[in-house]
């Protein structure tokens, strides 16, 4: 789906659970190329040749980043209450829910306690990034399944060296299956939401 498309879906899905017309919920896509444009003041800078690739300024934290084929992306638009009214809590969770999505395919990932993310072997492979109005959350994570990564060589993903970001694929030496990733990703995400909400589907 388009950027601009998935984006607007975002905001009134967003509205809908802020007027509790609507449950949490996790959208699921993936984007035809952009590059997008966090609040992070360096991201024009990041930007190095979008080409015929459009940009776009989003509400987000973070950096400068890429969406397009390949790439599993998640937004979860959640009423944070009680403990979960953290939003490290809410990165931590989407952390650990592509690093157990890796586990599940012999992939080895962790954190960097100075990059938000999921790393291999010192490369990001999966980008983390949201938003929050009036306590419920959206915008979200992005890992690289089979991405092409001559995307990244365009920009300064999240102000890095653009030979720092990784895909399963390359990882693995294969794709790894697009609904077997989707799954595990989506399984890991309930899990580690549960104590906010034990009925969140996707």
């Amino acid at each position: 789906m388009p950027y601009r498309e998935a984006w607007d879906v975002q905001r009134k899905t967003q509205e809908a659970v802020i007027a509790g017309k609507a449950p949490s919920t996790l959208l699921v896509v993936e984007h035809d190329p952009v590059y997008t444009l966090g609040r992070q003041r360096t991201a024009a800078d990041n930007l190095i040749d979008a080409g015929d690739v459009p940009v776009l300024e989003v509400e987000r934290g973070g950096d400068v980043t890429f969406h397009g084929p390949g790439q599993l992306v998640v937004y979860p638009i959640l009423r944070l209450e009680d403990a979960w009214k953290d939003l490290h809590r809410v990165m931590r969770t989407l952390e650990e829910a592509a690093i157990q999505t890796c586990a599940a395919f012999g992939l080895e990932a962790c954190r960097d306690d100075r990059n938000t993310g999921a790393w291999v072997r010192g490369k990001k492979i999966c980008a983390i990034g949201i938003g929050c109005r009036k306590w419920v959350t959206w915008h979200g994570m992005a890992l690289n399944v089979s991405t092409d990564l001559s995307y990244f060589r365009h920009i300064r993903p999240c102000g890095m060296a653009s030979d720092l970001v990784t895909t399963m694929q390359a990882e693995l030496g294969e794709a790894p299956a697009w609904n077997r990733v989707q799954t595990q990703l989506l399984i890991h995400l309930q899990e580690g939401f549960q104590s906010l909400n034990p009925e969140l589907q996707p």
